[in-house]
């Protein structure tokens, strides 16, 4: 593993992404920038101009540029490879966009933690909203998944959610109480993979809604997020725990602690090549090569 340092203490990597021009692109929720990580190592950090906007999760837009939530100013922003940053604002007041993801209708999706609601945005800037059928269900990050929808977590009412591009919404109870699902992938087996951040658990929900569940030997661990590999791996972040975690295949549970105190890992993305980023809320992207 190696760290790499990109901020400093108190700016907050959170959300990470690869862009398009093999940058790995990144949000500091704390001093409100997005920055990059180049191939040759080079940071480059873009001010936002808000300082107190909260850029949470990034996600690749397929007009190239990344997009990325305001969760603090309820907006959804996009910055250029470039550099060139701009954001929209949202129908609903208060909304607090988090989950970021492309859609496969060549707009993004994104989630509304305080306003029960699922997103969509044009790259051009046209917002469309979904109510969610569950009160106070605090949905949170979102993918696209195997079947032409989007799937999201809803972490306080322990269910997935299916949601169509027509946004037609589909709810998946799921079998752990106490699970707070947060992160969620498409998985190289044609299922969803999540973490329950509350259940200490790696879960796999089928497009049909069958559930299966891995939970870690940690189950304090609090995993955050998760990020699929195409050779089947699951990579995950252990936030509560300091680690880097990976589910094989085969279901055999592993975990890759970051060395030093307070790492806090975060966001987490893997690379074409299989290369593995994530974000550490010290100052850090922690970096596994694609041998893994």
């Amino acid at each position: 593993m190696e760290l790499i340092e990109v901020a400093e203490a108190g700016a907050g990597p959170y959300g990470v992404a690869v862009g398009p021009d093999g940058g790995v692109w990144f949000t500091l929720v704390h001093s409100g920038e997005v920055g990059r990580l180049g191939p040759d190592g080079t940071v480059e950090r873009h001010d936002l101009g808000a300082p107190e906007c909260g850029p949470a999760v990034i996600a690749a837009g397929p007009d190239g540029a990344l997009w990325f939530s305001r969760m603090r100013d309820h907006r959804i922003g996009r910055i250029a490879a470039d550099g060139e940053a701009g954001s929209f604002g949202l129908p609903t007041e208060n909304a607090g966009p988090y989950g970021i993801a492309a859609g496969p209708d060549g707009a993004l999706w994104f989630t509304e933690l305080n306003a029960d609601r699922v997103g969509r945005i044009t790259v051009d800037g046209r917002v469309t909203e979904y109510p969610l059928p569950i009160a106070g269900a605090f949905p949170s990050l979102i993918t696209a998944g195997p079947d032409g929808a989007l799937w999201c977590t809803l972490h306080k009412a322990d269910a997935v959610a299916r949601v169509g591009t027509d946004g037609e919404v589909t709810v998946h109870r799921l079998p752990t109480e106490g699970t707070g699902p947060v992160g969620i992938t498409a998985g190289a087996d044609g299922a969803l993979w999540y973490v329950g951040i509350g259940g200490g658990l790696v879960g796999r929900i089928t497009v049909d809604g069958k559930v299966a569940e891995y939970p870690l030997a940690d189950r304090s661990a609090r995993p955050h997020a998760i990020a699929a590999r195409p050779d089947g791996r699951l990579w995950f972040t252990e936030w509560g725990a300091g680690r880097i975690g990976v589910l094989t295949p085969d279901g055999r549970l592993d975990g890759h602690p970051v060395p030093g105190e307070g790492a806090e890992p975060h966001g987490i993305a893997v690379a074409p090549d299989g290369t593995v980023y994530a974000a550490l809320e010290r100052g850090q992207i922690a970096r596994l090569d694609a041998q893994g």
